[in-house]
């Protein structure tokens, strides 16, 4: 196949480890060279990992879109990379045998020849901006939950809610109206 990323990395993203294949020019005209190593997802790690990548003059790097674990490693690698990042499904390799080294060589392969399209990733603001509006909601949710179950509890108890939502004012104050009635 026809080659359009001379020089690209495959990365295989796990929660501990990263598997990264880069494929380059070989030494004979019309080959290519692989070479695979692998590091942990600690920040210093991932830094080595870019400065590795660096070094061997990538020019873009694309990693399969696996739950939450591309994030540190994308958000490392973006400033200074073209990054992609591939639908798991768009990947599928041929069935047989799997393994970290063998999906790294695979993205890479099929990244180097443009076989694969990069998902949409918005700008890091965006994504803070997410991920920030997304934990709102879950704690306003939560909030909601323990109101009910707190609520739950006083009425198994025996004490009478008002019908109009109260929650907001104290526990005393809560108590020393529920005597006064």
């Amino acid at each position: 196949m026809q080659v359009i990323y001379e020089r690209c990395a495959g990365l295989d993203v796990h929660r501990d480890t990263v598997v990264a294949t880069v494929r380059s020019p070989g030494q004979r005209r019309g080959s290519r060279t692989a070479e695979t190593r692998t590091f942990k997802t600690t920040m210093r790690a991932l830094a080595e990992l870019g400065d590795w990548l660096a070094c061997q003059g990538v020019e873009l790097v694309g990693m399969e879109a696996t739950g939450v674990y591309w994030k540190p490693v994308f958000t490392s690698l973006e400033g200074r990379f073209t990054c992609w990042l591939v639908n798991a499904a768009h990947l599928r390799n041929v069935p047989g045998r799997k393994t970290d080294v063998g999906d790294s060589v695979w993205i890479a392969r099929i990244l180097e020849c443009g076989l694969v399209r990069p998902s949409f990733v918005p700008v890091q603001e965006f994504r803070e901006l997410r991920d920030l509006t997304r934990a709102r909601t879950a704690v306003s949710q939560e909030r909601v939950r323990v109101i009910q179950r707190l609520e739950k509890v006083l009425q198994d108890a025996r004490l009478t809610l008002p019908t109009e939502p109260r929650i907001h004012i104290s526990a005393t104050a809560f108590f020393a109206q529920d005597k006064m009635r």
